[in-house]
C-alpha cells in the first residue's frame, strides 16, 4: 500500500471536497447538493457505480477497467475532475508516431486519468482507468529492446563490467519466468547503487548502456521518487528524494513496473469506499 494516507472523508461541507481535490477546496462540490448534481450530471452519476464497483473488486494482478470519456461535455469534465481530484502520482509515456499519453493518479489510489494526444497536441483519447498502474506504462515499455546492449561501450571499471552482467542475467531470468506475463507484478530483482562503490563514470556508462525509455513516473510527497523505464525491457530506474530534492536512495529494478509507483490490491478498497463517500454525499 503507498505511504502516503489519504484525509478521510466527510459530510457535505467538511472535508470530502477537499479530499477529492488534492487536498485543494473544491466548490463546485461544495456548493452543490446531492440531488442537484445528479439531476444536472446524470452521465457522471450513472458513471459513479461502475467505478465504485470496478474498484470493489480491482486486484494488482488483474488487467483494468477503463471508462470512456469521450463525449462528456466541459462542464461534466469539470465534475469529474472535482470529485476524483489530482493525486501524487503523474507520468509521461511516449508512444509511436509522436503519440503522449498524460497520466495523473486521482486522490482514489488505483483510479487513474488517462489523456493521449497527437503530435499535433490533439486529444486522440481520454478515460479514467481502474488498474495498478494504467496499461499504456506497460505496453510502452514492453517496446524496448529485449537483452541488454553489453557491447555498446567500454566499461570504465570492473564494477561497471560486474553491474551490467548482473543486470543482463536477472532480465533473462525475468523474461524467462513463465509466470511473469500472468502475474506481471512479480518481485523483480533491485541492485541498491547507492550502496555500491559505483563512480560517475560508472554510472554514466551504465546510463549510456541501458538507454533512455518511454516511461517516466513522478510520485510526490514529503520527498518524491522518479521512476524511470531505460531503453532495456524490465529495467528501470528508481530514484528517491528528500524535500530538498538530495537524492537519497539510486537503484535498479528488473521486473515489472516498480511497487513505488503502483496501486496495491488493498489501495482499491479503499478507494471504492471512498468514492461511495463522494457519491452518498454529493450524488444521491
Amino acid at each position: 500500500m503507498k505511504a502516503a494516507a489519504l484525509a478521510d472523508l466527510a459530510a457535505p461541507g467538511g472535508t470530502a471536497s477537499a479530499a477529492a481535490n488534492g487536498g485543494k477546496f473544491t466548490p463546485l462540490l461544495a456548493a452543490a447538493n446531492g440531488e442537484g448534481l445528479a439531476e444536472r450530471s446524470p452521465r457522471v452519476a450513472a458513471l459513479l457505480p461502475l467505478m465504485i464497483a470496478a474498484l470493489a473488486t480491482q486486484d494488482a494482478d488483474r488487467p483494468g477497467h477503463l471508462f470512456d470519456l469521450d463525449g462528456l461535455d466541459a462542464a461534466e469534465l469539470e465534475l469529474i475532475d472535482g470529485v476524483i481530484g489530482a493525486g501524487e502520482v503523474s507520468a509521461t509515456v511516449a508512444l509511436p508516431d509522436g503519440i503522449v499519453a498524460q497520466i495523473r493518479e486521482s486522490v482514489m489510489a488505483g483510479l487513474w486519468r488517462v489523456r493521449f494526444t497527437g503530435a499535433d497536441g490533439r486529444l486522440v483519447a481520454d478515460y479514467l482507468e481502474v488498474g495498478a498502474i494504467p496499461e499504456a506504462v506497460r505496453r510502452a515499455a514492453a517496446m524496448t529492446r529485449r537483452t541488454v546492449a553489453t557491447g555498446a561501450l567500454s566499461a570504465p571499471s570492473p564494477t561497471a563490467l560486474a553491474l551490467l552482467s548482473e543486470i543482463a542475467q536477472h532480465v533473462a531470468e525475468y523474461a524467462a519466468r513463465p509466470e511473469a506475463a500472468a502475474r506481471p507484478s512479480l518481485p523483480g530483482h533491485t541492485i541498491t547503487l547507492s550502496l555500491l562503490p559505483v563512480s560517475d563514470a560508472d554510472m554514466a556508462f551504465l546510463h549510456q548502456t541501458l538507454g533512455d525509455g518511454p516511461v517516466q513516473i513522478v510520485s510526490r510527497g514529503h520527498g518524491s521518487c522518479r521512476v524511470l523505464a531505460t531503453a532495456t525491457r524490465h529495467v528501470w530506474s528508481v530514484q528517491y528524494f528528500n524535500a530538498s530534492s538530495d537524492l537519497v536512495l539510486d537503484s535498479l529494478e528488473i521486473g515489472d513496473v516498480p511497487p513505488a509507483a503502483c496501486a496495491a490490491t488493498e489501495d482499491f478498497r479503499d478507494s471504492a469506499e471512498r468514492l461511495r463517500q463522494i457519491e452518498q454525499a454529493y450524488f444521491t
